[in-house]
């Protein structure tokens, strides 16, 4: 609601074999986050394609998403490549580690949001996971809720840095 944005959209996730379904679940909340005609799946994990990007008509990208904690490095290079890139963490702990270790470099780049995603959350996003699943995402007055036929999970998020122009 929050976006005026009212589509259903029939997607194929794949799951890496070294893929959690917390982080499926995830890629698909991002999804949800971002739903746009033009937003795919990227390959995402052993690939330097993100997790899911928004290129134009003529091939220039204009979103680059990551999920998960990505080396300076790489998001340096996604920001270089994209007009907008958004990492959003997960894991509680190690993603506080992993954003004490690169916050202060990342904080170069402007282009940049990073969100956290809280642990409850991604957690009770992956009890949902199952084949032919059907998921809504309602986001509203910015809280996020994702929706299945046997439960609700609302999604906490922090904004840890928010470096667009």
């Amino acid at each position: 609601m929050d976006r005026n944005y009212y589509q259903s959209h029939a997607l194929m996730l794949a799951q890496h074999p070294s893929e959690t379904a917390e982080r499926l679940m995830l890629r698909l909340l991002v999804f949800g986050l971002h739903a746009d005609a033009a937003l795919e799946f990227g390959k995402g994990l052993s690939s330097d394609e993100p997790d899911l990007w928004r290129r134009d008509l003529t091939g220039q990208i204009e979103l680059w998403i990551e999920i998960g904690q990505p080396d300076e490095q790489s998001v340096r290079r996604a920001c270089g490549k994209a007009k907008q890139v958004v990492v959003y963490t997960y894991s509680g702990n190690s993603a506080q580690l992993w954003w004490e270790k690169t916050g202060a470099a990342l904080a170069r780049n402007r282009n940049l949001l990073v969100i956290d995603l809280s642990g409850n959350s991604s957690k009770a996003l992956a009890a949902l996971a199952q084949r032919g699943m059907q998921i809504q995402c309602f986001i509203q007055d910015g809280q996020v809720q994702m929706m299945s036929d046997t439960a609700n999970v609302p999604i906490d998020m922090t904004v840890r840095m928010d470096n667009r122009r």
